[in-house]
């Protein structure tokens, strides 16, 4: 956007320049908001046209204004400060371009029949959207599940080492979430997302029965009109849709928030130099403190958190709208619902773009993965020592107990920054040599030989449940250079 396109001497949103791709932001524009509404208004006069309410004549008067290029905001605004309210004024601006066929726009309808129909149809392009974002970040994915499936590495819980796992193993990880988010999306796309329909006022169509003398007819325009949007509706509601639709929404864009929160915050740490196994990718002139010349930030992967944070809370909102909508309908959620959705779902979007971003460029480095392998590794392997030499006969619990001590011991020395001794002292303990050769145990505590089937379940992961969902969206989001297994 150009420097000149708005003033910076008053509030600005991050939203309408920093964060978010111009798609979205151009979904939830002014723009196409009214000219989405055009659109509804036109299909309404259509179906009304098929009854005879409305002439042909009347019809193309409106057909001709109904496109994104006849919005006039300006003249929309200036009655809207006279009347104090946006669609009134919309509406006058259309009809006042469509001549004669002004006359009869809005026929029968009441606000929420062009305001609501109208938001969920930017709604469902911005979950697609959104579902494409998301495919994207599988794909990205899923070349790094392939790349590194048999990359041993430490796998921490608590925040301490654990067991050896696979880098790939913990890709896969993450695009098991994503996978859960797209089924989820896909499922609220298909069940959840409907129009109001054309139901009047307080949702009883009283209105368009009074223009058509018959329920039947009244159906049939509902049907005709959301035919022509593209659209299911409810079967019932009040002067709106029903806004628990806003609360499962919202509490799907903030599921996609989590799986990106839970990637950042891991990538995170992971840069950090007591870790320093990954990092994001780093611009050759990027600057990482204004104090520290030698910072190398996560910044990308913070603003990654830092927004899918702000996501996280936009569920609870839409909650207080749902439940608080007395009887009826009640005007206390438009004002927030003007921000909360766009902003949730431009968060998001920049979110996407981030995570695709950082898979596809993410900084590996063995050498530190080896290290903290060479450094906590071998404790891992104690309990295969132990169940080795309970097979040759001893005591379960007394080896338990000599492994515990050495092992004690070898991490005081680790502490202390120094090597790990535990190999060393474990060939050397004569309970544990006269059964074992030293070759044998060191075989046993070598962390390359402790990940399980991480490597099948990586392929399994990528044949059974990745690879369908790329095949599926290919054409639709264009994924290129696919990565064969």
């Amino acid at each position: 956007m150009k420097d000149d396109a708005f003033g910076y001497d008053t509030f600005l949103s991050p939203f309408t320049w920093r964060y978010g791709s111009k798609e979205m932001r151009d979904l939830f524009s002014e723009r196409t908001r009214r000219s989405t509404w055009r659109m509804v208004w036109l299909e309404l006069a259509t179906a009304e046209a098929g009854f005879g309410l409305v002439s042909p004549e009347e019809l193309a008067g409106i057909r001709s204004k109904s496109g994104a290029k006849d919005v006039d905001i300006a003249r929309a605004h200036e009655l809207e400060r006279k009347i104090r309210h946006d669609l009134m004024a919309e509406l006058r601006t259309f009809a006042d371009q469509a001549g004669k066929g002004g006359g009869k726009l809005h026929l029968g309808a009441t606000s929420m029949d062009i305001e609501d129909n109208g938001d969920v149809l930017i709604f469902r392009r911005a979950l697609d959207l959104i579902l494409t974002r998301l495919v994207n970040c599988l794909a990205a994915a899923k070349g790094r599940i392939v790349e590194h499936r048999g990359t041993v590495c430490m796998a921490w819980t608590h925040l301490q080492p654990a067991e050896p796992t696979t880098l790939g193993y913990r890709f896969a990880n993450y695009a098991q979430d994503l996978l859960m988010d797209i089924q989820l999306l896909e499922f609220v796309l298909a069940r959840f997302v409907k129009g109001k329909g054309m139901k009047g006022a307080v949702g009883t169509s009283a209105s368009f029965e009074k223009l058509l003398g018959n329920g039947r007819d009244v159906e049939e325009l509902e049907r005709r009109v959301m035919s022509a949007l593209g659209l299911d509706s409810f079967a019932v509601s009040t002067q709106t849709y029903p806004r628990k639709l806003d609360f499962v929404m919202l509490s799907c864009l903030a599921s996609v928030a989590a799986s990106c929160h839970k990637f950042g915050l891991d990538l995170r740490v992971l840069q950090s130099p007591t870790f320093g196994e990954l990092s994001e990718p780093i611009g050759e002139h990027q600057v990482g403190s204004s104090a520290m010349p030698f910072k190398r930030n996560p910044v990308s992967a913070e603003r990654m958190c830092s927004l899918a944070r702000l996501v996280s809370g936009y569920p609870s909102l839409a909650f207080a709208n749902a439940a608080n909508s007395i009887l009826e309908r009640t005007l206390d959620d438009s004002a927030n619902r003007r921000v909360a959705i766009p902003e949730a779902f431009l968060a998001l979007d920049e979110c996407l773009l981030i995570y695709e971003r950082l898979m596809k460029g993410l900084k590996v480095y063995p050498a530190m993965i080896g290290k903290n392998l060479e450094k906590f590794g071998p404790f891992a392997g104690t309990e295969a020592v132990m169940m080795k030499l309970v097979e040759k006969g001893d005591d379960r619990q007394e080896v338990h107990e000599m492994i515990r001590v050495h092992s004690f011991k070898a991490w005081d020395e680790v502490m202390k920054d120094r090597p790990n001794p535990l190999v060393g002292m474990l060939t050397g303990d004569k309970m544990i040599s006269s059964k074992l050769g030293a070759a044998e145990v060191r075989k046993l505590l070598d962390p390359r030989h402790h990940t399980g089937d991480a490597e099948s379940k990586c392929r399994r992961l990528v044949r059974d449940s990745i690879d369908p969902v790329l095949k599926t969206y290919r054409k639709k989001v264009g994924i290129s250079g696919e990565v064969e297994y």
